[in-house]
């Protein structure tokens, strides 16, 4: 199964987008990327009063085809075009990672979203948090931030770089937190004292590992309790997730993918806040293939 990262999947995939005319530089393509996403905390930033509505239904959009279906509505011309904050999708971090990966794929440049924490946003904090991680051309691989690419965020650092130690994949800070080197009460969302935690650390490492297999969740998705830090973490949720912490490889996250603690279940639940609870059938995918399991726990 080709695992270069080149290949679409039913998340990241453009539908029949033109992309004769888009860049093919990544730093070129990220400012595409911001000039077309609007994070739905941002308003303010923007001097614009964003619909509540636009708040809660656009970040629920799954697929990078209702992402841009939704920016076609608001906004006619090519995606180059500099739009307006009223013209652009109101979404999470996980859209712009995820339309960016698109954009890259499509235009030639292996790329894959990454979920994990990021600690740029709120001293002493690692706020939840993804971005997209692109390959060069001499196989290195390297973390892009789109949502800092207009020079709106103070960081000491190229969004087109962002240094590991800024941002920590979930595996990264799971293994901070398991040794002791973290403190997980400082890793969720800041705005949420009941969002955080070893829990929540854990829930972004099977989401990432989902997403390098070809299932790009969103960021409230789940499939258990534990997800929501209502169950205590068992000795074999602590034993899967530090197997994900540990891999570094294909050949080390392949069985990860298979393995039935881990793997995405073809129906999961997604806890939005303004919907509930809603149970979500998702489609088959790519390189860590889903396999139905019995109905997921709520």
């Amino acid at each position: 199964m080709d695992t270069d990262y080149l290949a679409q999947t039913p998340y990241s995939d453009p539908g029949d987008l033109d992309t004769s005319g888009l860049p093919r530089d990544p730093a070129a393509l990220a400012a595409v990327v911001r000039n077309l996403v609007i994070h739905r905390g941002e308003g303010p930033r923007f001097g614009y009063a964003v619909p509540e509505r636009r708040l809660h239904e656009d970040a629920e959009s799954r697929y990078v085809t209702e992402m841009l279906r939704i920016l076609r509505e608001r906004g006619d011309g090519p995606l180059t075009r500099p739009r307006a904050p009223e013209e652009r999708f109101v979404g999470t971090c996980r859209d712009f990672s995820l339309l960016l990966c698109s954009l890259l794929r499509a235009t030639g440049t292996p790329a894959r979203p990454r979920c994990g924490f990021a600690t740029y946003f709120v001293d002493g904090f690692h706020e939840d948090h993804w971005v997209t991680e692109y390959r060069l051309a001499d196989g290195r691989w390297r973390q892009a931030d789109a949502q800092l690419c207009d020079g709106g965020y103070d960081v000491p650092f190229d969004p087109m770089d962002v240094p590991r130690d800024r941002f920590l994949v979930a595996g990264d800070a799971w293994r901070a937190c398991r040794e002791g080197r973290a403190d997980p009460r400082t890793f969720g969302l800041g705005f949420a004292e009941g969002l955080r935690g070893l829990w929540f650390v854990r829930g972004n490492v099977v989401r990432d590992l989902a997403a390098l297999g070809g299932v790009e969740l969103l960021p409230w998705d789940g499939w258990g309790p534990e997800f929501l830090g209502r169950v205590p973490l068992g000795a074999d949720d602590l034993a899967a997730a530090d197997a994900v912490a540990a891999a570094r490889s294909e050949a080390e996250w392949r069985p990860l993918w298979e393995d039935p603690r881990l793997t995405v279940p073809a129906v999961i639940s997604s806890y939005t806040i303004h919907r509930g609870t809603r149970k979500v059938r998702l489609p088959p995918t790519g390189r860590g293939p889903l396999r139905p399991r019995s109905a997921p726990r709520a």
